[in-house]
């Protein structure tokens, strides 16, 4: 009797292996595979190895503004409109575009400037949040970044500037009871 019990023991427990088994097979037979979607996926790999340049990448950020910055080395296929014109694209724009105020155009290119090298790199971003002054200081942090990270030697300059410090100055957090971070209600003694 006692062998018996631990037989269908045995084959309960096998069973329980060989459902778990058919799901799991089943699991994998239902994903398709497209073949078309492989092919495409493979071209795709392709052309990024194939076009990728080098580029050194850092993040600025500045009261609700977030910018990514990619400095590349600049070639001589790239084309240059102007020698006071640095070759930054801001989220698919000309900085000149993108910032229709001058000052705000000279704080984004203002490393480059400090370092002498407006024609020596050209660096895409990709900004959000915020406004047009904030980003623009993100640009600014985020560029220094990328060009010490290209080059060590470059830190000592752009620290000196005030380009490498995070300007933690933000908006300061509404209380309950008020109404903004600080105005209180009009009081009235009667």
């Amino acid at each position: 009797m006692a062998t018996a019990k631990s037989t269908t023991k045995k084959t309960k427990a096998t069973a329980k292996i060989a459902k778990t088994a058919k799901v799991k097979v089943r699991k994998k037979i239902q994903e398709p595979v497209d073949k078309e979607v492989l092919a495409e996926n493979v071209t795709a790999e392709k052309s990024v190895s194939a076009g990728s340049e080098k580029y050194y990448e850092a993040v600025g950020r500045r009261k609700e503004s977030t910018v990514r910055v990619r400095v590349y080395t600049k070639k001589s296929t790239d084309s240059q409109e102007s020698e006071e014109k640095a070759l930054i694209v801001v989220n698919g724009k000309s900085y000149f575009e993108y910032f229709s105020n001058s000052r705000l155009r000279d704080t984004v290119d203002a490393p480059l400037k400090k370092l002498k090298s407006m024609n020596r790199f050209k660096a895409t971003v990709h900004a959000k949040g915020g406004g047009k002054t904030g980003q623009a200081d993100a640009i600014r942090l985020g560029l220094s970044r990328a060009l010490v990270l290209f080059d060590e030697n470059f830190a000592k300059k752009l620290r000196k500037s005030g380009y490498l410090t995070r300007d933690a100055r933000e908006k300061e957090r509404r209380k309950y009871g008020l109404k903004k971070a600080r105005k209180a209600p009009q009081w009235s003694k009667r």
